[in-house]
Protein backbone atom coordinates (compact mmCIF):
# COMPACT_ATOMS: atom_id res chain seq x y z
CA UNK A 1 0.00 0.00 0.00
CA UNK A 2 2.96 2.62 0.76
CA UNK A 3 4.34 1.72 -2.63
CA UNK A 4 1.07 2.65 -4.14
CA UNK A 5 0.65 5.71 -2.57
CA UNK A 6 4.19 6.71 -3.34
CA UNK A 7 3.57 5.93 -7.01
CA UNK A 8 0.65 7.82 -7.32
CA UNK A 9 2.08 11.02 -5.54
CA UNK A 10 4.80 10.77 -8.16
CA UNK A 11 3.01 10.28 -10.88
CA UNK A 12 0.63 13.04 -9.82
CA UNK A 13 3.57 15.44 -9.78
CA UNK A 14 4.80 14.47 -13.08
CA UNK A 15 1.23 15.20 -14.25
CA UNK A 16 0.80 17.98 -12.31
CA UNK A 17 4.13 19.68 -13.91
CA UNK A 18 3.41 18.80 -17.34
CA UNK A 19 0.10 20.10 -17.43
CA UNK A 20 1.13 23.55 -15.73
CA UNK A 21 3.79 23.91 -19.04
CA UNK A 22 0.95 23.12 -21.22
CA UNK A 23 -1.28 25.58 -19.73
CA UNK A 24 1.89 28.11 -18.94
CA UNK A 25 3.84 27.88 -22.13
CA UNK A 26 1.89 26.52 -24.62
CA UNK A 27 4.39 23.10 -24.84
CA UNK A 28 2.01 21.14 -26.74
CA UNK A 29 4.96 18.05 -25.98
CA UNK A 30 4.06 18.47 -22.37
CA UNK A 31 0.29 18.08 -22.93
CA UNK A 32 1.15 14.70 -24.24
CA UNK A 33 2.88 13.44 -21.23
CA UNK A 34 -0.09 14.78 -19.14
CA UNK A 35 -2.51 13.15 -21.05
CA UNK A 36 -0.56 10.20 -20.72
CA UNK A 37 0.22 10.81 -17.02
CA UNK A 38 -3.55 11.14 -16.16
CA UNK A 39 -4.29 7.53 -17.50
CA UNK A 40 -1.66 5.98 -15.71
CA UNK A 41 -3.38 7.83 -12.69
CA UNK A 42 -6.35 6.13 -13.29
CA UNK A 43 -5.33 2.73 -13.34
CA UNK A 44 -3.29 3.61 -10.32
CA UNK A 45 -6.20 4.62 -8.20
CA UNK A 46 -8.30 1.95 -9.46
CA UNK A 47 -5.43 -0.18 -7.95
CA UNK A 48 -5.73 1.60 -5.04
CA UNK A 49 -9.45 1.43 -4.49
CA UNK A 50 -8.73 -2.31 -4.88
CA UNK A 51 -6.33 -2.56 -2.39
CA UNK A 52 -7.91 -0.19 0.05
CA UNK A 53 -11.09 -2.34 -0.42
CA UNK A 54 -9.30 -5.62 0.78
CA UNK A 55 -7.37 -3.80 3.37
CA UNK A 56 -10.98 -3.09 5.16
CA UNK A 57 -12.12 -6.38 4.61
CA UNK A 58 -9.36 -7.81 7.21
Amino acid sequence: MKDLLKNLNELMADFTKDAAAQVENGNKAAGARARKASLAIEKALKEFRKVSIEDTKK
